[in-house]
């Protein structure tokens, strides 16, 4: 966008676009969200930022009236395969706080010099500016949510120190950490007093509209005692640096706003910038619906479902060394056959640590995988194989990825290994680095998806691969998805497997 194009947006208090960018105004010293029910400033006096951070170092205050910090993330993380786009989904991971700038530069293969000037000047802001925002955002999210105390907000935000911690927030809100929590607009949830783990409910920001069958492609998918999840919720386990955590959403369309509920059983605070990443990553939260749909009707095939399906979402991963591991035994088998296989495999993790509502396990380690799948996977032995190399892989190191990649880099790590090919590179490009412009083609429910609705569209099987659409092909698979589903459905009872999702899944 250009400015006059982000100019008429504030202009217009267009919502579309919080979190998307930040405007400043030199004669106010503060900056907003774009929807800012302050009167437009004028043109001359207005800078924009494509970063709370770079507004920051700036010299510029967040504004008290719209909270320019309370808002979703801008989808450009996922959309950027650039150094600046992989950073940014590093660093709201956490990585910088674990790992430093340092780590952060070596997992992107830069020195900490270059990383510092690419993303300064591609984002007006450095690495540690970036980070501190990002603590910055957390610490206000606890401060007006929960009741949780002042110096365990502080180190559960990433900061070092409290008294660091009530610099930045001064800086950055031009309130005490005490006023700030003032400006809670509704009740805070009670928080455990415990230091290392504790439990809150936290309301989760997105752009509307959000169409809940994301919860039942996580359900179908969901493994007993790891995961639980129905047409509004999900829930599981999951293993983070610092240790075990569980978390539950919940989503009540006829309640007002239609908010999106966390609540975390138990976390480690070192690690609760990471699981609020990963769980916004897991339901893409950060996503623009309007501008993914809009694209989407231009094809005549897709048109009827976004418009019965408005906002559609992609999935997620919260864990992508298991993301991996489920997409290689789900190859080439039906959904319900894949959860099966998963739920035998599953026996090789061990108990949570903090075990509660039905979820007691972890899934399993990659080196708890090569040390038990062989005797819990079934099928051909050649898929065993596969899968348990993959782990070996993992488990010593040799292969590293995650949420810092690009499309090339899972390319050049995965398709070396046995039994990984096209398809599954493209799936785990969708579901751990929000890849916006996969399509998967070889797929077999796509290709029944295109076929359930090419009758309805006359002429459009112009565009076989959907390239039309780009960059949010995606989001097309999805919709694909839910048609070959929906077909199944009408087709009668011959495969009840294959009526609660996606049928077959193929590799090239």
């Amino acid at each position: 966008m250009d400015f006059w194009q982000r100019y008429r947006a504030i202009d217009a208090r267009d919502t579309r676009f919080d979190g998307q960018f930040y405007t400043a105004v030199r004669t106010t010293g503060i900056y907003c969200r774009p929807s800012c029910p302050a009167r437009t400033p004028k043109a001359g006096n207005v800078t924009f930022y494509e970063t709370s951070a770079a507004a920051h170092d700036a010299g510029y205050r967040a504004c008290k009236r719209c909270l320019p910090e309370a808002v979703p993330g801008t989808p450009a993380w996922n959309l950027r395969s650039d150094i600046a786009g992989r950073a940014m989904r590093l660093i709201n991971d956490g990585v910088i706080n674990r790992d430093g700038v340092e780590g952060l530069a070596a997992r992107l293969g830069y020195s900490s010099r270059q990383l510092n000037r690419i993303l300064s000047s591609e984002l007006g802001a450095g690495p540690l500016s970036l980070a501190r925002a990002s603590r910055a955002q957390t610490a206000r999210t606890l401060l007006v949510s929960t009741s949780m105390k002042a110096a365990n907000i502080a180190f559960a935000a990433g900061f070092s120190s409290v008294r660091q911690f009530n610099e930045t927030i001064g800086e950055v809100f031009a309130m005490t950490p005490s006023a700030l929590r003032a400006t809670a607009r509704h009740h805070r949830a009670p928080a455990a007093a415990s230091v290392s783990s504790t439990a809150l409910t936290l309301n989760l920001p997105y752009r509307e509209p959000f169409d809940p069958g994301i919860f039942d492609f996580l359900a179908v998918r969901a493994i007993p005692g790891i995961e639980e999840g129905t047409s509004r919720s999900y829930a599981r386990t999951l293993r983070l640096a610092h240790g075990d955590a569980r978390f539950r959403v919940d989503h009540d369309a006829g309640a007002p706003g239609r908010p999106l509920v966390l609540t975390i059983g138990a976390v480690d605070l070192r690690d609760l910038p990471s699981l609020l990443s990963r769980v916004r990553r897991l339901l893409d939260l950060d996503a623009d619906p309007v501008a993914i749909d809009a694209a989407l009707t231009a094809d005549p095939r897709l048109a009827p479902g976004v418009a019965a399906a408005p906002g559609m979402r992609m999935p997620g991963a919260v864990d992508p060394q298991e993301l991996l591991i489920r997409a290689m035994v789900g190859q080439q088998i039906t959904v319900a056959a894949a959860r099966t296989a998963l739920v035998q495999l599953s026996q090789a993790g061990s108990d949570s640590t903090v075990p509660g509502d039905g979820l007691h396990r972890i899934f399993p380690t990659a080196a708890q995988i090569v040390a038990s799948g062989p005797g819990l996977l079934r099928g051909p032995q050649r898929r065993i194989d596969s899968v348990c190399g993959a782990a070996a892989a993992m488990a010593s190191g040799a292969l590293d990825f995650g949420y810092g990649d690009d499309v090339p880099g899972l390319e050049a790590k995965l398709l070396p290994l046995p039994g990984v090919g096209p398809w599954t590179v493209g799936y785990v490009a969708m579901r751990v680095i929000g890849a916006p412009d996969v399509f998967l083609a070889n797929d077999a429910a796509v290709r029944n998806g295109i076929r359930a609705l090419e009758p309805q569209a006359d002429g459009a099987a112009a565009d076989p691969d959907f390239r039309g659409l780009s960059p949010w092909r995606s989001y097309a698979t999805m919709h694909l998805w839910r048609a070959a589903a929906q077909a199944s459905k009408r087709s009668g009872p011959a495969a009840p497997e294959a009526q609660t999702t996606i049928l077959t899944k193929v590799m090239q």
